[in-house]
């Protein structure tokens, strides 16, 4: 177990370093090098049953990238709310919405130890963008939390990100579509919702989506549920869906032709972005 003070030095915040942390493990697949032991075997232990695994952690961050953007380059929308911001890695929201738009505002939030130590560190220096603690699957803990609501305006759009974390949502008491409906319903007209999620195909790699998801769950991590079109498709509950839909990440507005077939774990990534009417 180590301890560490968080970015405000106030309160010690214990990281348990022989669990897995959804965050230490997508840093590993990213390249990063914020992960421990615990971290590397859920990786490792995916990469039996697909060797390409760690693409689906960077085909999310691009799909994240080419969203964040579009949004900014091509609507007014200067407020972001990204829920489960993970550990700092090259290109965050902050980072590839301001240098588009500088007056954009970003709030993170996140409950991982390890998130809130670095995260809070990383933005002493940046005023437009804050980090706050709360639980994102629970949406009145974010929507009242007092951060949120001092740095965003909610009588003015907001872009809500939920980008690589409702697939670790695995409450049988509550669907996760329920949760995206909550959050959409506090949002303004003209916000967007980013979501990426993974995906079973329903086709040849739904065998493949099925193994990594057994994987993931049983891991160190504990989660990992790759769901269908349709239950993805559900996320956006209300939303007018910015062309092409609900896609696999990979194919949402690639930066260039796609020269090469994709490795079939980058067919079990998809993303979307929606806008509230």
């Amino acid at each position: 177990m180590a301890a560490s003070k968080t970015g405000d030095g106030r309160t010690p915040v214990q990281i348990d370093t022989s669990k897995a942390s959804i965050a230490r493990v997508y840093d590993y697949a990213l390249g990063g090098k914020d992960h421990f032991e615990a971290d590397r075997q859920t990786i490792e232990a995916v990469r039996k049953v697909a060797p390409e695994v760690q693409l689906l952690a960077v085909d999310n961050r691009a799909f994240l990238i080419r969203a964040l953007r579009f949004l900014a380059s091509q609507t007014d929308v200067v407020q972001y709310l990204d829920c489960g911001s993970g550990l700092p890695t090259a290109e965050n929201t902050h980072q590839v919405v301001q240098r588009l738009r500088p007056e954009s505002r970003v709030v993170y939030v996140d409950n991982d130890p390890s998130v809130i130590v670095h995260g809070r560190a990383l933005l002493e220096d940046n005023e437009q963008t804050v980090f706050t603690a709360a639980d994102i699957f629970d949406p009145p803990s974010v929507l009242t939390d007092p951060t949120v609501r001092e740095f965003l305006d909610f009588d003015e759009p907001i872009v809500l990100i939920h980008n690589g974390t409702i697939h670790h949502y695995d409450d049988p008491t509550r669907s996760p579509q329920d949760i995206m409906a909550e959050f959409v319903e506090a949002l303004p007209s003209g916000s967007y919702v980013v979501v990426a999620h993974f995906y079973d195909p329903e086709d040849d790699d739904s065998a493949l989506a099925r193994r990594m998801e057994d994987v993931f769950v049983h891991s160190p991590m504990g989660s990992g549920v790759f769901r269908t079109m349709d239950e993805i498709q559900g996320l956006f509950p209300g939303l007018e869906m910015v062309e092409p839909g609900v896609a696999v990440c990979a194919t949402w507005w690639p930066d260039g032709p796609l020269v090469k077939p994709l490795a079939p774990a980058q067919r079990c990534i998809a993303g979307g972005v929606g806008r509230k009417p």
